[in-house]
């Protein structure tokens, strides 16, 4: 574990759960469950159902997929990250895998233990889903940010002409 100040049994401040109260966090640590996953450890596979959010309390994965053949690292993830959110309100399978690059700490929570834990607590609820839904912002936001760039790139290479 990279953070001996995190045990198995809380969840911090980090992340989208970094302006959550305190209590509300230990509310929520009680619906999901902590794992310790070992390095080259698979914890989502493309293809694979998928229904849970994952938070990094400590080490490092990667999230990649296959394309041509070989496997695209779409994102190097730590203490902090979380992935499968979409996921709890969309079910499908999974568009990638997430790998352990480093043993580590991961908090685990299913759709119903996220449903069970809206019902208990409303409060804390709206808490914890206002902290995932500015983190799905954030991440729209860079996503339109490289997509807009990737197309003035195109337009502007379509545009030179040959040379």
């Amino acid at each position: 574990m990279n953070d001996p100040s995190i045990s198995a049994s809380e969840l911090p401040a980090i992340g989208f759960l970094a302006e959550v109260a305190a209590e509300h966090r230990a509310f929520l640590a009680c619906f999901g469950k902590f794992l310790r996953p070992r390095t080259g450890e698979v914890l989502i596979a493309a293809g694979a159902c998928q229904e849970s959010l994952y938070v990094i309390l400590a080490g490092t994965l990667h999230i990649v997929a296959a394309a041509a053949e070989r496997q695209v690292l779409l994102a190097s993830l730590g203490q902090g990250d979380s992935f499968g959110e979409i996921n709890l309100f969309d079910p499908a399978t999974a568009s990638a895998t997430a790998i352990c690059r480093s043993n580590g700490l991961v908090w685990v929570l299913t759709r119903d233990e996220m449903d069970a834990f809206l019902e208990a607590d409303p409060a804390a609820g709206v808490s914890v889903l206002r902290g995932l839904l500015r983190q799905e912002s954030k991440r729209i936001r860079r996503m339109n940010e490289k997509l807009a760039s990737a197309e003035e790139r195109a337009t502007n290479f379509w545009s030179a002409g040959p040379k």
